[in-house]
Parts: C-alpha cells; structure tokens; sequence
C-alpha cells in the first residue's frame, strides 16, 4: 500500500469519526441572526423574531408513516394476533431560505409543525442576481 493510499484511508476514517462522533449523532451548525442562535428544535415564531422574514419560502406535503391502530380478525380457534400497519400521512412541511449576503452561506431552515426540524447550508450568497 502506497503512501497516498494510505493518508486517503486515514483521512476518510477521521472524518467518519469526525461526523459520528459520541452516539452516532451528527449536529447542524445553529443559524446566527442579529446576535442570537436559533437552532433544530425551536419555534417557528422565533425565527421569526430572531431573523426576520425569509427571502424564499415554500410548503409541501412530506409523506410521513404513521401507524394506524391495530386490527383484529374473527375469533377462531388459533389466537389471531394484531398486525400493524403503517400508513403516509401529509404533514405540511415548510423550507425557509435565508441570503445572508456576500461571503456567507445561504440557509435553508425546515419547518414542520412549527418546529425547526432542520438547518443547512447551500452555496456562497449573492449581491446580484444572475
């Protein structure tokens, strides 16, 4: 195994444990609007408040399974056991688009039931439109 070969393995391994971390769990960067941090899991309303209306915004229906209660059979003479089933739901969910401007990243903050769901960041903002 060659040098390079074996940095490349080395570095993808480090950033592997790098994004797990402890537990597995992967954290999104908070949004920072006039001094203050909003992050997943906080309302709607203060985002709002924190940074103001987007400069994007759009809902959809995202399909989310839901169970649906048990169902029984007639009786016989074997027990018949419950089966669980799983039917998509629309759950109205938004996508806030924030320009911050020159030399910082756009984000983009999903909404669902008036919770930050997540945050993420797409490419460099723009002073003009193309």
């Amino acid at each position: 195994m060659g040098l390079i070969h074996a940095l490349r393995l080395g570095f993808k391994a480090g950033a592997l444990a790098a994004l797990l971390g402890e537990g597995g769990a992967v954290h999104a960067d908070p949004l920072r609007c006039n001094d203050t941090s909003i992050n997943e899991g906080d309302a709607k309303v203060w985002l709002i408040r924190s940074c103001g209306q987007p400069t994007v915004s759009d809902s959809y229906c995202a399909r989310i399974p839901q169970p649906l209660p048990a169902q029984y059979g007639y009786p016989t003479y074997q027990q018949v056991q419950p089966v669980q089933q799983v039917q998509p739901v629309c759950v109205v969910t938004e996508e806030w688009l924030y320009d911050r401007g020159p030399g910082n990243l756009v984000a983009v903050v999903r909404i669902r039931e008036g919770k930050i769901i997540s945050i993420r960041y797409g490419e460099h903002g723009r002073s003009e439109p193309r």
